[in-house]
């Protein structure tokens, strides 16, 4: 074997991005003591410090034999924490809601069956622009090439299906089948998940964790990604355009938009804010991007279905800054929204479009913002006509002694629950649009999937956000119907401590599909949730289970969770009538229905 190739590759600058020198720095070989090679100079070592040094300090994993090996190494780590899950599904949405906290994740899953099944759940980190690591435990490498058929596969000597899946649901894929390029092809893919904010697919043959390679005998030089940057002339030219756009609006406003995130741009977005007096508004996607106790916040854009005024403000302004929007079928309530191209100045990560006219690219968002607020022209017009129409909702009813529990006054004393210690998990459904009328306090966190909108993923998402953040109180809304699909990670949660509060809105069925097109389907199974989770629990951890029918027994069962039993695990089984929905559920349904069912265009 040569070992000077990988020597050399311990510490190869081939991109400028990981380990490199800077731009105006001469790099050296300098003659050194010879390397050694030893039993801790392996693959997975060099994986589970990588790992670490991104910033990820939990693995969502499912054994399977392909990965054993690589998870021996993985927690032989002390600053990585192996949380094994139920399925793989729940694997990568764990590390889904983790990524959202932490700013990255990772699972580990065997090959094809593990694959395969984690998939959805890549593609749900890819379509929400979180830098997922999906690691999976592959083939023997002297398997390849040989024309032989093994197990976990479709039964073809094609080893590259799984591959292929990953493909389109991640920006880099590495399948590590020998060493001597394991170490540069690693770096890579961890290099390229934290610089494009997206998922990545690593393979690693599972007869190679444990092997000692001179590539790995020093500890890796630590992660240094080239930072992106501006054009200079084109940012001016950006902020030029805008300027003289803006300057010639009556009542500008300004709406954040989901890809804030991954542009990390949500700092210079307030300071525009704050510069220009304009009305402040969110789409549905990015609460929880921006602080709401903002003086000119005025709520969430969402169409049709917006909280109240606010789309009044937003759709008559003659001037609007959307920062990383994502206009879709869901976001637009079924492309219904009343805005007009030539009054939008469209913000991307890396790109900004000025109404009708030029697109600036290769500006990012950040700069954009912060050398706008130094010189836009204060403008309150627009949030001055949203004091005057601004009316105070009113609180919903009541609910009389023995009456039915109703969404809206259980919605009420969640609100109570909110501090800058907790965090919200909305789950797809009718919890969407509950969840988006809660008044957020500094601090709190806010996290849902809308543009996948995979039901069942909030229950791994609370596991992965939980485990990223434990000192804020995960308070999870998830429908019966959403349960079904991935109630098994409740036993992960009570194996590693965790205490979050999980409300389960029992309808009988699938709400959100019956506001869009009814029939039998959208019936289930009723099941006993609290039994359920009590027979998880087996007595073994913290968990308490409740079930409330009235507003009286929601009170109480709030209370106990928050005192006496805030150290543990809390299932909420909440049962209300299969009708009880938000009003903004009703019509946003009947306009995504209208969407759905257009007919064909004559051909």
């Amino acid at each position: 074997m040569d070992t000077k190739i990988g020597a050399i590759d311990t510490c190869k600058p081939t991109t400028g991005d990981i380990g490199s020198p800077p731009s105006n720095a001469v790099a050296t070989i300098q003659d050194s003591a010879p390397i050694t090679t030893t039993s801790e100079s392996t693959l997975g070592r060099h994986l589970s410090r990588r790992l670490v040094q991104a910033g990820v300090t939990d693995v969502f994993s499912v054994p399977g034999d392909f990965n054993l090996t690589l998870l021996d190494h993985l927690i032989a780590e002390p600053e990585l924490n192996n949380i094994g899950c139920c399925n793989e599904l729940n694997a990568g949405y764990a590390a889904d809601g983790y990524a959202r906290s932490r700013g990255v994740g990772a699972c580990v899953v065997t090959f094809t069956v593990g694959g395969l099944s984690v998939l959805n759940a890549i593609a749900g980190a890819y379509s929400e622009n979180l830098p997922v690591i999906c690691i999976v435990g592959g083939p023997n490498s002297n398997d390849f090439g040989t024309n032989r058929i093994l197990h976990h596969t479709i039964g073809l000597p094609d080893f590259s299906q799984e591959l292929r899946c990953f493909q389109t649901v991640t920006c880099y894929q590495a399948v590590v089948n020998n060493l001597e390029d394991a170490h540069e092809q690693i770096d890579k893919a961890i290099a390229t998940a934290l610089k494009e904010s997206k998922p990545v697919y690593i393979s690693i043959s599972c007869n190679l964790a444990a092997t000692p390679h001179p590539t790995f005998a020093r500890d890796p030089v630590p992660f240094d990604l080239t930072p992106r940057m501006s054009n200079t002339m084109g940012l001016e030219a950006a902020v030029e355009a805008t300027l003289e756009f803006l300057n010639k609006a009556v009542k500008p406003v300004m709406v954040g938009g989901p890809k804030l995130r991954v542009a990390k741009a949500s700092e210079a977005f307030l300071e525009l804010a704050d510069a220009s007096g304009y009305p402040l508004a969110v789409m549905p996607s990015a609460k929880g991007l921006v602080p709401e106790n903002h003086p000119h916040f005025i709520g969430t854009y969402w169409g049709a279905v917006s909280t109240p005024f606010c789309s009044e403000i937003v759709e008559s302004a003659d001037a609007y800054i959307f920062a990383g929007p994502i206009f879709n079928d869901y976001s637009s309530v079924g492309y219904s929204l009343l805005l007009k191209k030539e009054k939008a100045i469209i913000v991307h990560p890396d790109r900004v479009v000025v109404a009708n006219g030029p697109t600036f690219g290769c500006v990012l968002m950040s700069d954009f913002f912060r050398e706008l607020a130094k010189r836009v022209k204060r403008n309150e017009t627009a949030y001055e006509n949203y004091e005057r129409i601004f009316v105070p909702e009113g609180k919903p009813l009541k609910c009389k002694p023995g009456e039915p529990l109703r969404v809206n006054a259980m919605f009420q004393h969640i609100q109570k629950m909110l501090s800058s210690e907790t965090a919200v998990i909305a789950e797809t459904g009718d919890s969407w649009f509950n969840c988006q009328k809660l008044k957020l306090p500094k601090g709190c966190g806010y996290e849902f999937q809308m543009q996948y909108g995979s039901i069942g993923w909030s229950v791994g998402a609370t596991l992965g956000y939980a485990q990223a953040t434990p000192e804020k109180r995960v308070l999870s809304f998830i429908g019966d119907g959403s349960f079904q699909v991935t109630a098994q990670d409740i036993s992960t949660m009570i194996r590693n401590g965790q205490k979050a509060i999980i409300f389960l809105i029992n309808n009988g069925g699938y709400t959100i599909e019956v506001e869009i097109h009814d029939g039998p389907y959208n019936v289930i199974k009723n099941w006993n949730y609290t039994g359920l989770v009590d027979a998880i629990h087996n007595g073994e951890g913290k968990c308490w289970t409740t079930k409330v029918r009235y507003e009286e027994e929601l009170v109480e069962a709030i209370k106990t969770a928050t005192t006496e039993k805030k150290d543990s695990l809390c299932f909420i089984e909440v049962i209300v009538h299969k009708d009880d929905t938000s009003k903004e559920l009703l019509e946003w349904g009947s306009r995504v229905s209208a969407a759905n069912g257009r007919p064909p265009n004559p051909q």
